[in-house]
């Protein structure tokens, strides 16, 4: 019966300039929503970006590691005493670096940190777009280093400006466009480009795609004797990595369940021989190390939840004010109403209904400017930000937001009495 004439809505368009400021509202907390969650997800998404493009089934670390960017050090021995364990294939090290980009546009000779890979070039440890063989025979010659094109970069104006970026390193090799298709041709250098990283002048030969996280903004890969003549300080042998290869035969075809216990038990008996000076896990026990360190070491994820909790909130406030003023100005008719026999239910369904329409309505709008957001964002900090795998849950929360309100407001509605309004 509610839906025969619709009262809600009639209420709502009765006055636009309010009905207006009640979208406009709401479309804010949606945006705010939407951008909170954008940055957590692009935060943990970003996070395991490099452990996601890892070769390997198990991997080696420090047990003093925190993340990426904090791997220690450990003795390479520890992969020879691994290359010895029945069920393992193979065991590929790898070392791990920041390095101190020189910043070729910045007349100040200003730098920032790039981090720096370092492995065997005819091992399989990457699986980027780029990393091929064409591309890892460039970095066995001495300081030729493959590139991250798709690390932070800001434009010369930019930078003049006072803020930094990479350079356009990717134009200058002969690729203009970052979003040329994953072809051989996209991660060619025609044009070898020079940079100095750590005081030392290196040539990137080619290109490779990973993107920029919250821990660094771009990366270079290079062969482990390239790695340790750009970072000198370092000593060939204490590596930070280990990433190692069981067995193929058991890695039973269509059954990911016997495959993953015979990782396991090949990661047990590691366990078992390996001293206390290494860790053993595996690529899914890494990637979450990763992001519990965001998670829980830092307050970069509970910021963002927060502020998403602060747009859900500022929200239910906005349609609670806009409800109970329309309550209240249209407190005569649902005193007629009540006169005329309908209850608080059917009453209380009209207000509940108008929240219902209000979370709709200002939800597209919040959506579409969230949308120029995100491409804004990305471009500028080259996060993985993407807005289809949120927008049902935030139109859920947005339901349940202005539903709150309504219910908020209902206590309005039920105190109307028809003998004070016509006594």
């Amino acid at each position: 019966m509610i839906f025969a004439v619709p009262l809600a809505w009639l209420q709502l368009t009765y006055e636009k300039s309010r009905l207006l400021v009640a979208i406009a509202g709401i479309s804010f907390a949606v945006i705010l929503m939407f951008m909170q969650i954008g940055f957590r997800d692009a935060l943990f998404t970003s996070a395991v970006r490099m452990q996601s493009n890892l070769v390997g089934d198990l991997v080696l670390i420090s047990p003093q590691s925190t993340n990426l960017v904090g791997m220690r050090n450990f003795s390479e021995r520890r992969t020879y005493q691994a290359m010895a364990m029945e069920g393992v294939e193979s065991v590929n090290s790898l070392y791990i670096g920041l390095g101190a980009w020189k910043i070729k546009e910045d007349a100040t000779g200003q730098t920032r940190n790039i981090l720096v890979l370092g492995g065997d070039p005819d091992a399989k440890i990457f699986k980027m777009p780029g990393i091929s063989a064409e591309n890892l025979a460039l970095i066995k010659q001495q300081d030729v280093v493959l590139f991250d094109r798709g690390s932070r970069f800001v434009p010369n104006s930019a930078v003049a400006h006072g803020f930094d970026g990479f350079g356009p390193v990717v134009k200058e090799c002969g690729v203009d466009d970052l979003k040329t298709q994953a072809t051989p041709e996209a991660f060619r250098c025609p044009n070898f480009v020079t940079r100095e990283v750590a005081n030392r002048k290196l040539i990137i030969g080619g290109l490779f795609e990973l993107g920029a996280s919250f821990a660094a903004d771009g990366t270079i890969i290079t062969s482990d004797a390239n790695f340790l003549r750009i970072l000198d300080n370092r000593r060939k042998g204490l590596i930070n990595l280990s990433l190692i290869n069981v067995d193929p035969k058991l890695k039973i075809k269509d059954n990911s369940d016997l495959t993953r216990q015979n990782i396991d038990r090949v990661k047990q008996n590691l366990s078992a021989i390996m001293p206390n000076d290494v860790k053993v896990l595996t690529m899914e026990g890494f990637i979450e190390f990763e992001r519990g360190y965001w998670q829980r070491s830092t307050a970069i994820g509970f910021i963002f939840s927060l502020g998403t909790v602060m747009g859900f909130i500022v929200g239910i406030v906005i349609v609670y004010q806009i409800l109970y003023t329309d309550v209240s100005d249209h407190l005569a008719e649902y005193a007629t109403l009540k006169a005329m026999g309908y209850n608080n239910f059917f009453l209380s369904k009209v207000v509940l209904q108008e929240a219902v329409v209000l979370s709709v309505l200002g939800f597209f709008p919040g959506m579409f400017i969230s949308m120029g957001l995100y491409n804004l964002t990305q471009n500028a900090t080259r996060l993985p930000l993407y807005i289809w795998d949120k927008a049902l849950p935030i139109l859920g929360l947005t339901v349940v937001m202005c539903t709150i309100s309504g219910a908020i407001s209902l206590r309005r509605v039920q105190s109307a009495d028809p003998a004070e309004i016509f006594g």
